[in-house]
C-alpha cells in the first residue's frame, strides 16, 4: 500500500478495494483448470494477475509469479514451480522491457507455445509501437472523440498484432532487453494499462471465442474504471501542474507526468537506486541541493528499493517538512488495480496540498 509520511491523511479507496480478486492465485496455476474448463493464464506480477483477473473472470485461471511486496521482480529467482505453472499455461502476461526477464528462462526451459502479451509494447513510449494515438475499445469515451468503429478496430488490430507477433515467435526476449532512455515500469501509466486489458481480452477471445463478447464487456468496464484515474490524475494536473516532484527511483514517473508534474530528479540518481548501485558524491550533493533549494514539493520512494542515499534524500525532506510518500511495484494484499492506483493518486494529491 502506498504509505505517506508525516501523517498525511489518505482518503479513503474507491469501491472497487472491495472486489474479491477471483481467479488471481499466489503462486502455482490450479492443476484442474483443464478440467473445470477455465483458462490457464500466468502473470509475471500480480498487478498483471489481478487485471487478467478483471478481464477473464470465472472464466480464467490465474497465476501471479512475483506477489510479495518484498519481491523485486529485477531481481526474482523463479521455482520449478513456476516453470510448471508457465508450461501449462494458455496464455503468458509479462512486462518486458527487462523488467522480469525471469519469463524469458521460464518460457525457454519449460518449452511453452503459449501466447505471449507484453505490456511494453503497449505504452505510447515504446520505440518499436507504431503508435497508440487512438484509444483501447474500452476507452471510447476519450476526449478526442474518436468514431467508435474506428476506435474498436484500432484497438482490436494492434492488439490482435502484437498477440500475433507473440504466438509466432520462437525466441521470446524481444520485449525484455532493457531500452536505453525508457522506463519500464508502464503499469503506473493507466493509459497504458487500457490498452493491456484489451489486449488480454482480445487473446482469450481467440482462446475461448464463445467467451469472446463477455471478456470484451470485462475490458470495457475496466477501462471506464481507468477513465476515472485519469480523471483524477487531470484534477491534480489543474490545480498542481508544473510542481516539482523527486522521485528517487523512476517507478511512478509514468503516473507523475500524467498529473502534469515536473521530476526534478537526477537521472543518474534514480538510475543508480533502480540498479541498486552506489549514488555518485556529487550527483547525491546535487539531489540534496535540490530537495533543499529546488522548489520540491513531494518526494517519492519506491518501498522495493532503496539505500543510504535514498535515506539521506528522505531525511532532509523530513527536516524540511516537505511530505514523503512511498509507492510499490507490486499489488498489496486485497487490492484491485483501480484501487491501488487510486489510494496512490490519492495520496499524492494529499501531499501535494500539505
Amino acid at each position: 500500500m502506498t504509505s505517506l509520511r508525516r501523517s498525511l491523511p489518505v482518503l479513503g479507496l474507491t469501491a472497487a478495494s472491495a472486489l474479491v480478486l477471483a481467479g488471481c492465485a499466489g503462486t502455482a496455476a490450479s492443476d484442474d483448470a483443464d478440467a473445470d474448463g477455465r483458462l490457464s493464464v500466468v502473470a509475471s506480477t500480480n498487478v498483471y494477475g489481478q487485471i487478467a483477473a478483471e478481464v477473464g473472470g470465472d472464466l480464467v485461471d490465474v497465476t501471479s509469479i512475483v506477489t510479495n511486496e518484498s519481491q523485486d521482480p529485477h531481481s526474482f529467482e523463479p521455482s520449478a514451480r513456476d516453470q510448471l505453472a508457465v508450461s501449462k499455461a494458455d496464455l503468458v502476461i509479462e512486462n518486458g522491457g527487462g523488467y522480469d526477464a525471469f519469463v524469458d528462462a521460464l518460457i525457454e526451459s519449460s518449452g511453452a507455445d503459449a501466447p505471449v502479451i507484453t505490456a511494453v509494447e503497449y505504452s505510447h513510449d515504446w520505440p518499436d509501437n507504431p503508435g497508440h494515438a487512438d484509444p483501447p475499445a474500452a476507452d471510447e469515451t476519450d476526449t478526442d472523440e474518436t468514431d467508435t468503429e474506428e476506435t474498436d478496430a484500432a484497438s482490436s488490430d494492434t492488439a490482435t498484432e502484437g498477440a500475433d507477433d507473440h504466438a509466432d515467435e520462437t525466441d521470446h526476449d524481444h520485449g525484455h532487453d532493457h531500452v536505453e532512455g525508457f522506463n519500464e515500469h508502464v503499469w503506473y501509466d493507466p493509459h497504458t494499462i487500457a490498452h493491456v486489458a484489451s489486449a488480454i481480452a482480445d487473446e482469450l477471445g481467440q482462446l475461448s471465442p464463445e467467451d469472446a463478447d463477455t471478456f470484451i464487456a470485462n475490458a470495457e468496464a475496466f477501462g471506464t474504471e481507468v477513465e476515472q484515474l485519469e480523471a483524477s490524475l487531470g484534477d491534480i494536473g489543474a490545480a498542481h501542474g508544473g510542481e516539482k516532484v523527486f522521485v528517487t527511483e523512476p517507478v511512478p514517473v509514468y503516473l507523475t507526468d500524467a498529473a502534469g508534474l515536473e521530476n526534478a530528479t537526477p537521472e543518474a540518481f534514480s538510475e543508480a537506486v533502480e540498479e541498486g548501485q552506489d549514488v555518485a558524491p556529487a550527483t547525491l550533493l546535487e539531489s540534496l541541493a535540490l530537495v533543499r533549494d529546488g522548489g520540491v514539493s513531494v518526494v517519492i520512494t519506491n518501498t522495493q528499493t532503496g539505500g543510504a542515499e535514498t535515506q539521506e534524500i528522505v531525511g532532509e525532506a523530513d527536516g524540511l517538512g516537505i511530505p514523503v510518500i512511498a509507492f510499490s511495484e507490486t499489488l498489496p494484499e486485497g487490492e484491485t488495480y483501480i484501487s491501488w492506483m487510486q489510494a496512490n493518486i490519492e495520496a499524492l494529491n494529499t501531499a501535494l496540498q500539505a
